[in-house]
């Protein structure tokens, strides 16, 4: 095949060496903009994990990258006069002109056309190429010429950035943080070669403004940041090798990703690679990564489909299908980290201790998680635990041995919770009349004796008309209340587990189908009148609800109250109000299902007045001892819906009227929402608003097991975890959780204790075989 590679950075050059290696009768070409030998640039981190595919493809270059490397396990965080440092992380770091210089030699060695110093206007230079690689980096003319097709999406990014270097010598990546009287800078820092480091600065847009940065040009701005770092500096200076840039240099970082990666023009199939089809921040270093990694996996396409020309259309889909999943997985981590850098200041820097400040910044992509430390670091760890268990009240046994994060107490007002996971209210559509019956009291006791710290029932309903559907609980007489006694009662009277109750109205979702007999479809007989923030339909065929009036306010509120106070009668722990989920009280809060012209509607203050009036209503019925909680839906999911900034404004205005905590959940407020699942999906909603409103928080969403639970409590993201599914499929999933991490410090149910001890030898078991198998 004639191929042709626009653009000699780590992507085109690796193909093209990939290629000609694998069938030397290509006729493969590199064509490059800058002199031979020449780019820009200072240092680029790979992973170990990346150089072990590079040694499987190419061991000549990989041994040749590999004595160029500086390799390093510590990371170092400078924050508020302290230094902490942790290790087992495995980076590598390499000049970028340095490996560049080893691919291009590489490639001269195997027989690739090497063109310098030539600017490629267009494709169509090369209309005798069967394959087109655009390579040409993130602003890439070939993409551009046919935006139509590939339908890039360029996000610019707030952060405002300098890409320096110094002829210091760095042992460890190191994060120095630094305030001005303005807000909060910080340095990425990282040593590549045997003399020099990289040395990124970064700020958000309001701090770059307020020091007239971008007044400066780039020795004033250069200078700036000398003094601003000098303490880790220790008397280095700062290096620029981006003259060609005008002004101060700081750049806006910006986020691509494309609909399509493939074009065939006529003549030849043009594909893009690199940072001209997606580009990852440098938060987590992986754009170097993402480019190897695209090289390798067009080339295993070749080798798997045929190295001909009739093959490419069959090469080029494969190859996007791969690599659209894993470059979504790396861009999402890579997101994760990029905002966590963009809100570091107000959320984190002034808020968390240099501990936990740490523990978060570590964890900041979600890729890495409590376990994962556990294994690069034991030690740093463990005293993160002791760290963490101590600001929880709990002493190390005369081991040292404290719990795991998760298994921490918590403490609220008057109740404290033995840990810190909740069984999430799951609709079971089982009651009758709203009674709670036989299944709940089995159903709630099973999961009360499996380890939570506490239990809810479902969403219980403060009035007939208040149900989703004819299988809800109910508290709005005193059967129900004597029914959901019996069930506090058992919870406790026989497991250390507390209980608490979920209040809601369903609003606009209200009179349907049990959920296993048509989920939201309105029932077929015996409905009831729906009530909502505005006259819409939750589905275009469900029944019109009416726009509340000032009297049926009156009558939800009153109802409200009426079963908090069954509620507190019978002893209930903790109450929470259900404000989420497209629900009645919800149905106020988003601007796509209230549409009010009144007091009501229009502005936030408006939109939560009537939820506002329920809860404090609610907070003044419920005793003063005991806490409360508000669900909400933190994003609307869709277009002109709540956004998390939305969020943050209802979360501080339900902790002025006396919350104690924020459930944090997502959507379901109208049925074309689009959400974006995920591990710990809805945990950064949780994040912002415990960290920026400054009120503890519930996480809920795909929290699965310990791990996930334990790294969301440590890095201060929630205060509690509420699981849903695993509970359903295991009613003792605390206690399971607990056994596969190695944690006995749980208290099993007398009555099956003799079941432990098999259970976790069953567990050692598995684990020594599969490693066995290694």
């Amino acid at each position: 095949m004639r191929i042709v590679c626009i653009g000699g950075g780590p992507a085109g050059l690796y193909f093209a060496l990939l290629m000609k290696k694998q069938n030397p009768g290509h006729h493969v070409t590199v064509v490059e903009r800058n002199r031979a030998f020449d780019t820009f640039g200072w240092g680029v981190v790979f992973s170990d994990a990346t150089m072990e595919s590079m040694r499987e493809w190419d061991p000549q270059t990989a041994a040749t990258i590999e004595d160029a490397f500086n390799h390093w396990d510590d990371i170092e965080l400078v924050f508020k006069g302290r230094k902490i440092r942790t290790t087992g992380h495995g980076f590598v770091g390499i000049g970028r002109k340095k490996m560049l210089n080893i691919l291009q030699e590489r490639c001269l060695e195997l027989g690739v056309e090497l063109v310098f110093e030539h600017e490629v206007q267009s494709d169509d230079e090369f209309a005798d190429a069967d394959l087109i690689i655009a390579s040409d980096g993130v602003n890439s003319r070939i993409r551009a010429r046919y935006e139509d097709v590939f339908r890039p999406d360029m996000m610019m990014r707030p952060n405002r950035y300098i890409w320096l270097g110094t002829d210091k010598r760095f042992d460890a990546f190191t994060f120095d943080f630094q305030r001005t009287e303005h807000g909060w800078f910080q340095a990425h820092i990282y040593r590549f070669d045997d003399n020099t480091s990289t040395f990124i600065v970064e700020t958000t847009e309001d701090v770059f403004n307020a020091h007239g940065i971008g007044e400066m040009d780039q020795d004033q701005s250069i200078a700036f940041c000398e003094k601003l770092f000098s303490g880790t500096l220790d008397g280095a200076r700062l290096m620029s090798n981006a003259r060609h840039l005008r002004g101060s240099a700081w750049l806006n970082f910006g986020r691509l990703i494309c609909e399509k990666w493939s074009h065939f023009n006529g003549d030849s199939h043009v594909v893009l690679m690199g940072d001209s089809a997606h580009t990852a921040h440098f938060a987590i270093g992986s754009g170097t990564k993402l480019a190897i990694d695209d090289a390798i996996e067009l080339t295993r396409q070749f080798n798997a489909v045929g190295h001909d020309a009739k093959s490419i259309p069959a090469v080029l889909e494969a190859y996007e299908e791969v690599r659209r999943v894993d470059v979504a997985r790396i861009q999402n981590a890579a997101r994760n980290a990029m905002e966590w850098f963009e809100v570091v200041g107000e959320r984190y820097a002034d808020r968390l201790e240099p501990e936990q400040f740490m523990y978060s910044m570590l964890t900041r992509s979600q890729r890495i998680s409590h376990e994962n430390l556990r294994l690069r670091d034991r030690v740093w760890l463990e005293d993160y635990e002791r760290w963490f268990a101590k600001r929880a009240g709990v002493d190390p046994t005369p081991d040292g041995n404290v719990p795991p994060p998760m298994f921490t107490p918590y403490k609220v007002r008057g109740l404290t919770l033995r840990n810190r996971i909740i069984v999430s209210p799951m609709a079971m559509y089982s009651a009758t009349d709203g009674l709670a019956g036989d299944f709940h009291m089995v159903h709630l006791g099973a999961r009360a004796m499996g380890g939570a710290g506490l239990v809810f029932p479902e969403m219980t309903c403060t009035s007939a008309d208040a149900r989703i559907t004819p299988g809800c609980l109910g508290l709005w007489n005193e059967d129900q209340a004597q029914a959901l006694k019996r069930i506090v009662d058992f919870v406790h009277g026989q497991t250390p587990a507390k209980i608490g109750i979920q209040l809601g109205h369903a609003g606009r979702k209200g009179s349907t189908q049990r959920g296993w007999e048509g989920m939201d479809q309105p029932v077929e007989e015996g409905g009831w009148p729906l009530l909502s923030a505005s006259a819409i339909p939750y589905l275009p065929h469900s029944s019109l609800p009416r726009a509340m009036t000032r009297e049926d306010m009156d009558r939800v509120v009153a109802d409200f109250v009426a079963a908090a106070e069954r509620a507190a009668a019978i002893g209930f722990d903790i109450l929470e109000l259900h404000a989420a989920h497209g629900y009645l009280l919800s149905s106020f809060l988003s601007p796509l299902t209230n549409t009010r012209n009144d007091d009501y509607g229009g502005s936030h203050e408006n939109r939560a007045r009537f939820p506002l009036e329920v809860f404090r209503a609610v907070r003044q019925a419920w005793p003063q001892e005991r806490p409360t909680s508000v669900r909400l839906s933190t994003t609307d999911w869709h277009e002109g819906g709540n956004t998390p900034d939305d969020a943050a404004i209802f979360a501080a205005m339900f902790k002025q009227a006396g919350a104690d905590l924020i459930d944090c959940s997502t959507g379901q407020v109208v049925t074309d929402d689009k959400p974006v699942y995920g591990r710990l999906w809805q945990t950064p909603m949780s994040d912002k608003i415990r960290n920026e409103v400054g009120v503890a928080t519930i996480a809920v969403g795909a929290i699965s097991e310990a791990d996930h639970a334990n790294s969301v409590i440590a890095a201060g993201r929630a205060d509690l975890c509420a699981i849903a599914r695993p509970h359903l499929a295991d009613p003792s999933f605390v206690l399971h959780e607990a056994a596969k991490i190695g944690f006995e410090g749980v208290e099993w149910p007398k009555q099956y204790l003799s079941a432990r001890s098999q259970y976790e030898n069953n567990l050692a078991r598995a684990a020594a075989e599969a490693a066995g198998r290694k």
